[in-house]
């Protein structure tokens, strides 16, 4: 005999119904991302970089500089956090947009940092400005002098370090045609002394 099935309790539904919602919740808050820490933006440093691509040589300027924000472990030894200290140096070497500024990246006491064991640092002008505007920091060079009159040139340095390059330059620019190379005690003395009496230059040796 067919019976009628009693509707259910109205309080059953509800807490059915209840207990549906906390579920659900509960899955909702468990799947949720972990939120970041309050303090991660402390860790962040002010650190200046370039505003642009900036070639060789370049006196900076407050236009070709921007203060952003880094994870300190991001930021390079040597980096600084204020751009005045930085007005008027001089590039050593081309630097990408965005890229941190650092003294190792400018034309002075900065650059010794990165010369190998027993070399010292000597400046070398080249007589062709056309020439040492080929040349970036890190190439290897040899270079050669001629002698007034002479129909030869002399090597008077081999595969040295090219730590700076600021680039062509204009003829009354302190700067044009100078290069800074790493180079033994003995090289330093051989290239001064061929600076005094001949034309200097540079060939690329092979690698």
């Amino acid at each position: 005999m067919f019976r009628l099935r009693r509707p259910r309790s109205p309080a059953l539904l509800a807490r059915r119904l209840a207990a549906g919602l906390l579920a659900g919740l509960a899955l909702a808050l468990a799947l949720r991302p972990e939120p970041a820490p309050a303090d991660a933006a402390a860790t962040d440093r002010p650190v200046v970089v370039a505003a642009t691509d900036l070639p060789a040589g370049t006196r900076l300027t407050a236009a070709h500089l921007a203060v952003v924000a880094l994870p300190g472990e991001a930021v390079p030894a040597g980096a600084v956090d204020q751009v005045e200290p930085l007005h008027h140096q001089v590039l050593a070497g081309p630097v990408r947009r965005g890229e941190p500024l650092t003294d190792a990246r400018l034309v002075g006491a900065g650059l010794t940092t990165s010369l190998p064991d027993g070399q010292v640092a000597a400046p070398v002008r080249l007589a062709d400005l056309g020439v040492s505007a080929l040349v970036r920091p890190g190439d290897r060079v040899d270079v050669l002098a001629a002698a007034p009159d002479s129909g030869a040139a002399e090597r008077v340095a081999a595969g040295a370090l090219v730590l700076a390059a600021p680039g062509r330059g204009s003829d009354g620019d302190p700067g044009a045609g100078l290069l800074l190379l790493a180079v033994d005690e003995g090289t330093a003395t051989a290239l001064a002394a061929a600076s005094a009496t001949a034309t200097l230059t540079i060939s690329l040796p092979p690698p």
